[in-house]
């Protein structure tokens, strides 16, 4: 779906999709997450990126004592840097099969120095769930209805949760492909959406800085969103394995949404660069067109 100057210029459905089938959108919930932790500071449930992480696992850190982990900050999460071993590629398995992705997450020892290198992990992001759910005293899902999902009549087909019942952090989220069209929408008019205000415009530009780039890739990454080139037009985006994205482009003010499926592309990160070849030999001349 391809939307520039708040209209709908073109979509495209195929394998039985439609704009409102909700499907899992993967590691793109990382970027809905950030939208959520940003409400929460705005509402005052959380005081801020420099808030330590110690105080929200007081059980754990009880029995596992550690300064420099209790120190780490929402910010030190959201950027991908506490320095910690990874929970996603070669340890992801081990992680959602434990029998407690919290203290798997807290356990990994550290590879960098806190702040330092990025460190790309989905049990970090799980941790921010945890931290909106106890903090708010809602769960991750509820606070989402409320305060973003609701306003936004965006619904939610399915979303994952461990063991203990936190709904996963930064991952399996199932919404539709309008539903991610609204939300890049959202970013793009600074967090108002249909004229009303769900997120500070001062989270926005925050979340949309460079604090670090991906350690495996040559993407620059904010608060969960990334950001790069593309020929000579600045893109900023929410991606999920499988061909899962947000594509917003501020020069152009337009917004591209899209949803692959998962198991077709899981096995290959070709589809990366077909995609970003695409948007700049296609998408971006034909949107240039309109202006």
């Amino acid at each position: 779906m391809i939307e520039q100057d708040g209209e709908l210029l073109f979509d495209e459905f195929r394998g039985g999709m439609d704009a409102n089938r909700t499907t899992n959108i993967k590691s793109a919930s990382k970027s809905v997450l950030s939208l959520l932790i940003g409400i929460a500071i705005d509402q005052q449930y959380l005081e801020g990126v420099d808030q330590q992480i110690g105080e929200f696992f007081p059980d754990y850190f009880n029995e596992h004592p550690d300064p420099v982990k209790e120190s780490l900050t929402l910010k030190n999460l959201l950027t991908m840097r506490t320095g910690m071993e990874t929970t996603s590629f070669h340890n992801y398995g081990r992680w959602v099969v434990s029998s407690n992705w919290i203290r798997f997450a807290l356990n990994r020892d550290f590879e960098e120095e806190p702040g330092g290198r990025m460190m790309y992990s989905t049990g970090t992001s799980h941790l921010l769930s945890v931290i909106l759910t106890r903090a708010t005293g809602m769960s991750t899902l509820q606070f989402a209805n409320q305060y973003l999902f609701g306003p936004m009549n965006i619904t939610v087909g399915g979303w994952d949760r461990d063991p203990q019942g936190y709904y996963m952090g930064g991952n399996n989220v199932a919404i539709s492909t309008e539903a991610l069209l609204k939300l890049g929408r959202l970013v793009m008019d600074g967090g108002v959406y249909n004229g009303r205000r769900l997120i500070s415009e001062s989270w926005i530009e925050e979340s949309l800085e460079v604090y670090t780039h991906s350690n495996f890739n040559d993407y620059n990454f904010g608060y969960m969103w990334w950001s790069k080139p593309v020929g000579e037009t600045y893109v900023y985006f929410a991606w999920g394995n499988g061909g899962q994205y947000i594509l917003m482009i501020p020069e152009l003010d337009a917004v591209i949404s899209i949803t692959s499926d998962v198991e077709s592309g899981s096995g290959s990160r070709a589809y990366q660069r077909n995609v970003f070849n695409f948007l700049e030999e296609t998408i971006l001349p034909f949107l240039d067109s309109q202006v």
